[in-house]
């Protein structure tokens, strides 16, 4: 039986920090009772948490407008908890717009439902309280990184145990300062006082000086920081400092005040001078007007919500302006308003439910100073009254919702007001999918793009795109959620095939990861429905894609972006999520056994979001180029910069070998000339231009829009560079003076942005930054943000105020991730396996710890139990189970076997395959923008996960991946041979099944049950995912608050990072980005300014990309690229064709007939080549005259050709692509074919237009063969080139659908990638019904490139010619020449067996495969290898005689019998007689396991194997199982063994169920005690307002709240808790059910949900007797439900029954606890039955006075601290807890009276004889192991066995004391008698009454005849009687029999006499004493007699050395 006091420190750490020192597994290893969560008072403090408030409005919210605010409700109706995505947004208005879940969070966790008002970082506002509430307990903890010091200038940190005193410096977070509301995605928001564009941009910042550290933190990365510079002590900020802020950036500002400690220190102050107060007020506004450091801006503003400042110095400052006399300082006053004003608008923005009480006194206030200003002639400005009538408004508002209890946390939206009757703006849309659009199918309003006109305004422009956009990615998803929806009934749900999403079966979210950006969660997913997905191909969970979680059918959804792809991780079922902020908040309820249902939708979701939140920011004034791109103006005009006398110098771009004076003449050469001025500039062979890319120059120079149309290989990128040149060699002209601003150019892809880069790196060496995904490129490497972060000079530059915030923060965050990294380990390996129970002991109840421990007879289980775990075996996983060969059942358990095959990939037979760029890495690559990749060092992630799996084998008793160890620790390797493969392989099988079910327990089943090894074993399964989950629970508590920590500082990390970013960009010269990265960094590029946008591949990008990486200063958009090759790619079909979506800006101005140039000369493929695209797709595109001189291709009669055919396509992919095998084939055979022609691999490209076909190409494609061949789909080679291109088309359909084919785009991009050849295959005759391919077909035919056979010529015999027009047709030249043989004859004699091949002619690396037939051995046998290979020794087996025993054995030729092992069985005879198991060639076994019959010490009979026998004889210990039986004094009879009993001296605690009824109506859950201890389940106290979370034994803290109970004829006016004051009412209720009839309730009670109409039956049975009355009335008991007629229910409730206990249902007996009819009687019973728990808790002061009581003998008991000093300890610990009871503290009592026996006895151990010593500690250590076995108090049967124990080893130390004392004096017949007490005493049974007689008669008689050992007296009285005497050492002797006495004076004897004992002569004469007498130095310690020899000998020396 165990004690929820026992040990308090094993559920919670106890304040003092002492707790956290603990290994993170000591909360679990302890035992103890009180494991229910929820202890001493929840976390829901509902009135005011400063929840984030990063929630989009809630699906299913409703709007109110409110003095035009729009204010969104939850609505009523509503009452499921919803939680749709929604992203934080805010327009123009620049609002949070977020929605939550708003007051209702219901949160299940282990079917309990904990109802907390949370917000997502669910922190208590006031932190100078230092109370954090973890895991549902509230500790209070005194130490560090959870809970700041109050006194934050100690700065004082406990970590790890250990207090670290840090000088804390103003740069030092305040870790916990009021995280409140997060701001996602680190979007530029306003608050709620309207817009304010102003950002001053006032100088840079501080710098850095010169010879400051210039390392200062080279590793920019938060994990290892390297801060050589330490937080400083806290600064005060004082006026100066303020009065310098106010000078610098808003953004410098807020970085500097929330990353200082000070900021606290000054705002706590209660008094403030005014100057001082209103400078405190400007600078707080200038802050806050910072739009990018939002998380800054809310670390702040937390701490101004929570100080003095807010709540005293403001209103004192406010009011104190009525009195002030001088009017000019009363004339300043208006800005001061205007600055406060301003201050509450951003609180209340950020914190709408808890800054409302904050700022009430200062509202009250304001307006009375306003009046009174006006009054003497103030001038108040009227934006001033309209702000603060507004915030009033709201604040009202507010307040009713409060009071509605609607508004109980930061997570309402506010927006900014809009006019009545306008609908819903883009700008406050949710990005997110919404609730309505799941469940109520609400569509969105959309409209096409406009591509042949005007539009109609840039709003209409914007709005436009930005709900297109949204549409792209949120159909997909919103259709296949309905679908999904839908097919939820479906049989077949796994198998179905979903067109928009991708689902995920019973998903976990295992544990939380620390990123750089913030907290990931690693996730697992049920891996068999996709075994058959290739991963490193697949496109499933790509990065940044986006995906939708939820466990309740879409009710509720968690939304998330993968953050990290690993295909290793992938096949596991693995993937790392990043969850936005509102979905974080539902986080901290998730365990890892809840399952998910997780649908993903492929669209890359980062882009969307940042472009979505950018469209929205973006204000319609700062769109630049609205003349063109909005209003279709097509007169350009020249850029702003230019003017008619602008001169550009040119000298860079001309740097060529011609001669100055042919090029001009007149022998000028012109360095710079009038731009705008055609007739001056160079000619077009200076330039080395052609004609057209000349036009393109000057059109791009000189317009401030130029768009660039260049087909392909005419040099788009050509000319794009000499763009830039020109421009960087001229940016004197376009760059201002005030600020630099770089280029921009902005690229689709990563290739073309490092193509486009690498160009300008020829002639522009520096100043160049690459944002965007991973770069091939070696060059640009160093121009990456990343490497250009890691630059001393960078760092060196960087403002102060940074480099202080990035210390914090990064400090902060390390410290948050090792807490968390801790946790997180433990949490991930209990996914790995089945947890040992000793872990899981603090999650088991007492009773069932028992049954599990004492369920097994197994000998062998417990000889080696230490390596054994229990849990396995009742599992059904363990030794003894799969020993016994019960493991067949296993398979039996689980038919139809989920027998998971291991499914091998390599069904190519084990060959490697070809590496094509798996078109997932390419999109990864895309789309991780470089700087953000988080991939670990190989070698960190390796570490990582060896700490895992080494931590695992400590907590798991069994691992699921263990492939060589046995069941349990690999240390057991004696039974290894025991379990065979087979039956381990079922072991995990089954374990693995187990695993992933969901079904656990409930806490009620569980409580039912006795005896586990009596439940079958799926309920003992769902038993341990219930005790697992628990555990899981333990644990996730525990990190939340780092998680939530780490969280906070990695966001404001981001932000700092941006600052740092955007310091680099400023000094750029050119920035290349990918559209990605410029959607991502868009808030930076708008601070940047770049004047000048260049955008390569412009027709590729969709048009809101384009116009979110503008910003308003750009003054110059140059736009190059093809809209009739690739077009804007978009997730839905629908939106890119019917609302024109994927028509780009480029296109759409190209088609309204903007001025436009287009390149025309072609400089790559051959004319025949050419001739495809021109004129069918371009009008004019001429060849350049370097295309002419190509050479012919080798081996092929035509250098282009289309080869013919009708094969059908298959579509695969889950039906997404498709795959044509024929054309794979043929394609493969004929690049084999070229790679025979000796062409390079690099120099053959194979593109398909399917990555179904890419696939079906691979799989043919071994990479010894084709390694260097590049295969790629058509869209991913946009821009690429190659020597020759192998073409396969793929569809072949009968439908003749040509899919992708159709599109010119995609055809004109295929069609001209080939430079020399380009050989293609495909259904030509279908494709000739589409009218491009009909054209090109028709031109193919004349010129006779087209055929069903392409035909072959060999190199060696050009006269023959072979047809091909199927793979197998390669087979006629199988080496790449033709059918005839080579006959070249080898250097081995063997002649070349290939065909003719035109490669290796010389044979040089030619491997002859004949065979070798070399003779190898005497006997003749031949080498069985190929010619090449080398011989090995002879292998054939032959018989021999194995010399060392004599048997024949099939041994191989080559090895001597010597070094066989002989496999016949070994016959030997063991030492014991039994005959060995094993193999003759092997060693005997050491441990016969043949069962034998022993007998044990106990006198007990068991069979045990052999091998134990042996060990026996060395006292080894065998644990007798022999059952106890005995009848206890409860009369149960004992359930324990001989073993477990100690032998009857200790029974086990009875665990027979006690099932009595306690006073709160529980049944007692203790087993069998004589008096029930309280009760230890959750109390079910509940009111209307809250539920009381308590235990049920402890004291219920009464409800405060005001009592609900009224109608409208009476009002209760009473609190709650106490007894109503008012009637009950007995007026009929007249509303109507939902059936329409009347209600049959009372008024003002809740009604009844039956009807009398319809439920008639059920409520005339007759009960009470009244039920038929016409006029009877009913109540409904909420408890249960039952409904009563209303007369009868209020006799019964009134009747007075004299018992203590609560009133019940007269059907179901459930207890009456929440009615307000019966509410006085309820609460009067309540109140009686506190009475008795305080009784039975006892009266506070009478626990007190024993407390102190007990505590003053514990001190005083020197004995006890000497000997058993833990014991002390504990006992000092457990005093000192805060909730002792009568009960504890008896048991207390009675702990300290058995620890001071067994202390006592202790101590006298020095009195006997070495030699007893082992055997009495090892009785001593029994007792003790058995007093400090857990226990709520001591039974009578246990009491009684500590004490006959104790008494019994008292008199057995007594009696060897004596036995030592007379050693020399035991007669034979002394020692018999001795030796008879001895075996009572020493015996193992019970120390009976009657024993006690016998041993009290037998030592009577023994004292006489032994004289007592040392003096039969204690310690404490030997003191006392010595220092009583008073004489000095050396005066106490003995007689001959040992009694002891004192001689006086001298000491030296004078006199003789008798001893009083035993008359035996004592004394002696003349000094000297009698010859049998003898120094008694046991007495005081003395070496000689006070008067002898040796004593004057020593007094004379003394006194020698005194006079010397």
């Amino acid at each position: 039986m165990e004690g929820a006091g026992q040990e308090p420190c094993s559920r919670q750490p106890r304040a003092g920090g002492r707790g956290h020192a603990d290994h993170w597994d000591t909360g679990f290893t302890r035992r103890g009772r009180n494991r229910t969560n929820n202890v001493s008072g929840q976390a829901a403090q509902l009135a005011e948490s400063p929840q984030a408030s990063n929630y989009t409005l809630l699906p299913g919210q409703r709007e109110e407008r409110f003095g035009g605010w729009i204010w969104r409700v939850a609505q009523s109706s509503k009452n499921k908890p919803r939680n749709q995505g929604g992203q934080a947004n805010s327009g123009a208005a620049g609002h949070w717009n977020e929605q939550e879940n708003e007051g209702r969070r219901m949160r299940h966790q282990g079917g309990q439902a904990h109802e907390r008002a949370r917000g997502p970082w669910n922190e208590q506002e006031n932190e100078s309280r230092g109370r954090r509430y973890q895991g549902g307990q509230a500790h209070e903890r005194a130490r560090g990184p959870w809970n700041e010091q109050e006194n934050e200038g100690r700065g004082r940190r406990y970590q790890g145990g250990q207090t670290h005193e840090r000088a804390r410096g103003p740069w030092n977070e305040q870790e916990n300062e009021g995280r409140g509301r997060r701001y996602q995605g680190g979007q530029a928001q306003e608050g709620a006082r309207g817009l304010r564009n102003g950002q001053e941009n006032e100088g840079r910042g501080r710098r850095m000086q010169p010879r400051e550290n210039p390392h200062f933190y080279q590793n920019p990365t938060p994990g290892g920081a390297q801060l050589s510079e330490q937080p400083q002590q806290v600064k005060r900020i004082g006026y100066k400092f303020l009065e310098s802020l106010l000078q610098k950036d808003p953004s410098e500002v807020v970085i500097t005040l929330a990353s200082s400690s000070g900021l606290k220190e000054l705002l706590s102050q209660t008094a403030m001078k005014p100057n001082f107060l209103q400078l405190v007020c400007q600078v707080l506004r200038k802050a806050c007007s910072s739009r990018m450091d939002r998380q800054s801006v809310q670390q702040l503003l937390g701490v101004v919500k929570e100080s003095n400042f807010l709540k005293i110095c403001l209103p004192q400052f406010v009011s104190d302006m009525i009195t002030e006399a001088v009017p000019a300082v009363r004339h300043q006053y208006p800005v001061h308003i205007s600055n406060i004003i301003s201050l509450i608008q951003d609180l209340i923005s950020i914190f709408p439910a808890s800054s409302v009480q904050k700022i009430s006194i200062l509202l009250t206030v304001l307006p009375a100073s306003i009046n009174a200003l006006r009054a003497s002639g103030v001038d108040i400005t009227e934006e001033t009254e309209k702000n603060l009538n507004k915030v009033q408004m709201l604040v009202q508002h507010l307040q009713e919702k409060r009071r509605e209890g609607t508004l109980r946390a930061d997570n309402c939206t506010l927006m900014q007001p809009q006019t009545d009757g306008q609908e819903e703006t883009y700008r406050t849309m949710t990005i997110y999918l919404t609730y309505n659009e799941v469940h109520h199918d609400e569509k969105p309003f959309l409209r096409p793009n406009i591509v042949s006109g005007r539009y109609e305004s840039t709003s209409i422009y914007l709005d436009t795109h930005f709900r297109l956009l949204r549409e792209d990615f949120v159909r997909p998803l919103r259709e296949g959620i309905l679908e999904l929806l839908q097919s939820f009934e479906d049989k077949g749900l796994r198998k179905k095939k979903f067109d928009d999403i991708r689902i995920y079966f019973d998903t976990r979210i295992i544990t939380p990861l620390c990123s750089p950006t913030g907290i990931v969660y690693k996730v697992q997913f049920d891996i068999k429905p996709l075994k058959f997905v290739r991963w490193q191909n697949s496109k499933r969970l790509l990065y940044g894609s986006l995906i939708c979680m939820s466990k309740d059918h879409f009710e509720t959804c968690l939304f998330a972006t993968v953050s990290n792809r690993d295909n290793a991780d992938l096949a596991h079922g693995i993937v790392q999520l990043c969850f936005n902020a509102q979905s974080q908040a539902l986080l901290a309820e998730v365990q890892p056994s809840d399952s998910f249902l997780m649908v993903e939708t492929t669209a890359y979701f980062e882009a969307y979001r940042h472009v979505l939140e950018g469209l929205q920011e973006i204000q319609e004034e700062d769109i630049p180029f609205q003349k063109y791109i909005v209003e279709c103006d097509a007169e350009v005009k020249k850029p702003t910069y230019l003017t008619m006398n602008t001169a550009y110098d040119f000298a860079p771009l001309m740097d060529d070998p011609l001669s100055d004076e042919e090029m001009y003449p007149d022998g000028l050469r012109r360095q710079s000339f009038c731009v705008l001025d055609p007739k001056q500039w160079p000619s077009i062979e200076a330039l080395r231009l052609d004609e057209s890319q000349m036009q393109a120059l000057s059109l791009a120079l000189t317009k401030e829009l130029a768009i660039i149309q260049g087909p392909p290989g005419t040099g788009k990128t050509y000319v794009g560079l000499k763009i830039v040149q020109a421009l960087l060699t001229n940016k004197h002209v376009w760059q201002s003076t005030v600020q630099k601003s770089p280029i921009l150019i902005v690229c689709y892809t990563n290739h073309a942005l490092d193509q486009f880069l690498e160009g300008i790196y020829t002639f522009q060496k520096h100043g160049m930054v690459r944002v965007g995904g991973r770069s091939s490129s070696e060059v640009l490497k160093q121009f990456t943000l990343r490497e250009l972060r890691k630059k001393c000079e960078f760092r060196y530059n960087l403002p102060m105020h940074l480099r202080r915030a990035y210390v914090n923060i990064t400090s902060e965050m390390k410290q948050a991730e090792q807490e968390l990294h801790e946790g997180a380990k433990h949490l991930e390996c209990t996914t790995y396996g089945v947890l040992h129970e000793r872990h899981l002991e603090a999650c088991i109840a007492p009773q069932h710890w028992d049954s599990l421990m004492n369920g097994l007879d197994d000998e062998e289980f417990y000889y080696s139990t230490s390596q054994h775990s229990m849990i396995l075996e009742w599992l059904g996983l363990g030794v003894t189970v799969f020993t016994q060969n019960a493991a067949e059942n296993i398979g039996a358990e689980n038919p139809g076997g989920q027998q998971e095959r291991e499914e091998e990939w390599e069904g190519e037979a084990g060959e490697e395959l070809l590496e094509i760029p798996e078109e997932a890495d390419l999109i990864q690559a895309d789309r991780v923008i470089e700087d953000e990749e988080a991939a670990k060092p190989q070698g960190r992630k390796e570490e990582e996960h060896r700490a895992v799996h080494e931590l695992a084998s400590v907590l798991l008793a069994v691992k699921l991946e263990d492939k060589e160890e046995g069941t349990a620790q690999p240390q057991q390797k004696t039974i290894q041979w025991e379990i065979t493969a087979v039956q381990r392989k079922k072991m995990k099988q089954k374990m693995k099944v187990e695993l992933r079910k969901l079904s656990a327990m409930t806490e009620l089943e569980a409580k039912a049950i006795k005896d586990l090894w009596q439940l079958d074993l799926s309920s003992r399964w769902r038993l341990y995912r219930l005790w697992l989950q628990t555990y899981q629970g333990f644990i996730r508590r525990r990190i939340l608050q780092h998680e939530r920590q780490y969280q906070a500082a990695a966001e404001r990390l981001t932000e700092l990072r941006l600052q740092e970013d955007l310091c680099i960009l400023k000094e750029a010269q050119v920035v290349g980005m990918t559209t990605t990265g410029a959607a991502k960094y868009r808030q930076i590029l708008q601070k940047v300014e770049p004047r000048i946008v260049i955008v390569e591949e412009a027709a590729e990008v969709l048009e809101a990309h384009t116009i979110t990486t503008l910003s308003k200063a750009c003054q110059h958009l140059i736009l190059i690229g093809d809209h009739q090759q690739l077009r804007p790619n978009t997730n839905v079909y629908d939106l890119a064709k019917n609302f024109n979506l994927e028509v780009s800006l480029f296109e759409r101005l190209v088609k309204v007939d903007f001025p436009f140039v287009r390149l025309k000369y072609q400089h790559r493929m051959r004319p025949e080549i050419a001739q495809l695209l021109s004129p069918h797709i371009y009008q004019e595109l001429e060849n350049h005259p370097s295309v002419l001189k190509y050479e012919n291709i080798k081996g092929v009669l035509s250098n282009l050709f289309f080869v013919e055919h009708d094969f059908p396509e298959q579509e695969i992919q889950e039906g997404k692509s498709h795959q044509n095998p024929h054309e794979a084939q043929f394609v493969v055979e004929l690049c084999k074919y070229f790679l025979c022609q000796d062409y390079l691999p690099s120099q053959i490209t194979i593109l398909t237009t399917y990555t179904g076909q890419l696939f079906c190409l691979r799989k043919l494609m071994p990479a010894k063969t084709f390694a260097g061949v590049k295969v790629h789909v058509v869209d991913k080679y946009q821009g690429e080139e190659n020597d020759i291109i192998l073409l396969s088309l793929v569809r072949s359909n009968k439908e003749e659908r040509a899919g992708f084919l159709q599109i010119s785009n995609r055809v004109c991009v295929a069609l001209s990638r080939a430079k020399k050849g380009l050989f293609c295959i495909g259904n030509m005759r279908m494709l000739g019904k589409v009218p491009l391919w009909s054209k090109i077909i028709h031109t193919l035919r004349e010129k006779g490139h087209i055929g069903h056979s392409l035909v072959l010529c060999c190199q060696n015999h050009p006269e023959t010619k072979t047809l091909v027009s199927t793979a197998a047709d390669f087979s006629k030249v199988p080496e790449g020449g033709c059918s005839r043989p080579c006959e070249f004859r080898l250097s081995c004699g063997h002649v070349c067996t290939r065909a003719c091949h035109p490669y290796d002619t010389q044979h040089k690396e030619y491997q002859c495969l004949k065979p070798c037939q070399k003779v190898l051995c005497a006997d003749g046998h031949r080498c069985p290898r190929s010619c090449y290979e080398p011989c090995g020794p002879c292998m054939v087996t032959v018989e021999k005689t194995i010399s060392k025993c004599g048997h024949l054995q099939m041994v191989p030729c080559s090895i001597p019998d010597s070094e066989f092992l002989c496999q016949e069985p070994c016959q030997k005879k063991l030492n014991c007689g039994h005959t060995c198991n094993k193999f003759c060639g092997q060693e005997c076994t050491k441990q016969c396991p043949e069962l034998v019959t022993v007998t044990l010490k106990c006198g007990h009979n068991q069979q045990v194997k052999c091998w134990i026998t042996e060990e026996m004889k060395h006292e080894k210990p065998v644990e007798c199982q022999t059952k106890c039986s005995v009848t206890l004094e409860c009369g149960h009879v004992c359930s324990g063994s001989c073993h477990t009993c100690f032998e009857g001296r200790f029974h086990k605690p009875c665990n027979s169920p006690c099932k009595r009824f306690l006073v709160c109506s529980h049944k007692c859950q203790q087993p069998c005690t004589t008096e029930c201890p309280p009760c230890q389940l959750e109390c079910q106290n509940h009111c209307i307002h809250s539920r009381c979370k308590k235990k049920c034994g402890e004291s219920c803290s009464p409800c405060a709240e005001p009592c609900e109970w009224s109608c409208q004829h009476y009002q209760c006016t009473n609190l709650c808790s106490e007894p109503c004051n008012r009637p009950r009412c007995n007026v009929p209720c007249a509303k109507l059910l939902c059936c329409g009839h009347p209600c049959i309730g009372l008024c003002g009670e809740p009604c009844p949900k039956k009807c009398l109409v319809c439920d008639h039956e059920e409520l005339t049975q007759i009960f009470f007797g009244f039920e038929e009355d016409p006029d009877a009335r009913f109540v409904q008991l909420e408890d249960c439900g039952h409904v009563f007629e209303s007369q009868g229910l209020d006799h019964y409730m009134d009747e007075d029954d004299d018992v203590i206990k609560l009133k019940v249902c007269p059907i179901c007996q459930t207890p009456v606890r929440k009615n307000l009819r019966y509410g006085t009687i309820v609460k009067r019973r309540l109140d009686e039955i506190e009475r008795v728990k305080e009784k039975i808790q006892g009266p506070a002061q009478e626990i007190e006075s024993s407390r102190q009581r007990l505590q003053t003998a514990l001190t005083g008991n020197a004995v006890l601290q000497r000997n058993l000093p833990l014991k002390y300890l504990m006992l000092e610990d457990k005093l000192k807890a805060s909730d002792l009871s009568t009960k504890s503290i008896g048991l207390i009592e009675n702990q300290l009276k058995f620890y001071e026996r067994v202390a006592d006895l202790t101590n006298s151990m020095s009195k006997i004889d070495a030699s007893e010593k082992k055997g009495l500690r090892k009785r001593l250590d029994e007792i003790q192991e058995w007093l400090d076995k857990p226990r709520l108090s001591f039974t009578r049967q246990e009491l009684s066995d500590l004490q006959s124990e104790t008494q019994r080893l008292t008199y057995l130390l007594s009696l060897l004391a004596r036995c030592k004392g007379a050693s020399g004096m035991i007669t034979p017949m002394l020692a018999a008698e001795i030796a008879s007490v001895r075996e009572i005493l020493e015996g193992t049974k019970k120390f009976t009454a009657e024993d006690e007689a016998a041993v009290k008669a037998d030592l009577e008689r023994l004292c006489t005849a032994l004289p007592v050992s040392g003096l039969g007296i204690s310690e404490a009285e030997r003191v006392q009687i010595v220092s009583a005497i008073g004489y000095p050492r050396g005066h106490w002797f003995k007689c001959r029999n040992g009694h002891i006495y004192v001689i006086g004076d001298c000491g030296g004897a004078m006199e003789r006499s008798k001893c009083p004992e035993c008359h035996a002569v004592i004394g002696g004469t003349n000094h000297a004493l009698d010859s049998t007498n003898s120094l008694a130095s046991e007495m005081d310690g003395a070496t000689h007699a006070a008067w002898s020899q040796t004593a004057n000998n020593l007094l004379n020396f003394e006194e020698l050395h005194r006079l010397l």
